[in-house]
């Protein structure tokens, strides 16, 4: 009796196209080089005491965790197999500055991919797809428009009064 169940299920029709299966593999893997980027600058600030900058960098860690779950839960929809050990580069930060500039060029990458996913699931005519890529696309350009504000904050003060503001120290 297990045998056939186990040869009934390796037999199963797969529900999702494989092209939009290989696609948001690809965006999984987008949102857990993500999640590692974000946690590893997240600890360095706090670290370094910049507690503000901590608990935003950690909470865009979080906002890929969720990414990452749903585009599972996606995945697993469509019977295919989440690819959770793949990764892709992760550029870590020296400084907050290059913190920042790394975040934001990643995450201007992700919003293209995105874009490209959404158009992948309009040609395939899944429009769960399209609504949930949607949806974290937004979510993505929230994260480019704070990158933005950091580097508008750090030109306007000076990367001191910047660095001051996020310690969470009030400063005299």
């Amino acid at each position: 009796m297990e045998r056939t169940v186990k040869i009934a299920l390796k037999d199963k029709k797969m529900k999702g196209n494989r092209k939009m299966l290989s696609s948001l593999n690809s965006l999984l893997a987008e949102e857990l080089t993500a999640i590692n980027r974000y946690m590893v600058h997240s600890e360095m600030c706090a670290n370094w005491g910049y507690l503000k900058l901590h608990m935003a960098l950690r909470k865009q860690a979080m906002d890929e965790m969720h990414h990452a779950e749903w585009l599972i839960e996606r995945i697993i929809f469509f019977d295919g197999a989440p690819t959770v050990s793949k990764l892709n580069l992760i550029k870590i930060g020296k400084t907050v500055a290059e913190m920042i500039s790394n975040g934001n060029e990643d995450e201007l990458e992700a919003v293209r991919v995105y874009n490209e996913a959404i158009n992948t699931a309009r040609e395939v005519n899944d429009q769960g797809s399209v609504e949930l890529l949607s949806m974290i696309l937004k979510m993505e350009e929230g994260h480019v428009d704070w990158a933005e504000m950091q580097h508008s904050q750090i030109e306007q003060m000076g990367l001191e009064n910047y660095l001051a503001s996020q310690s969470g120290i009030q400063v005299n």
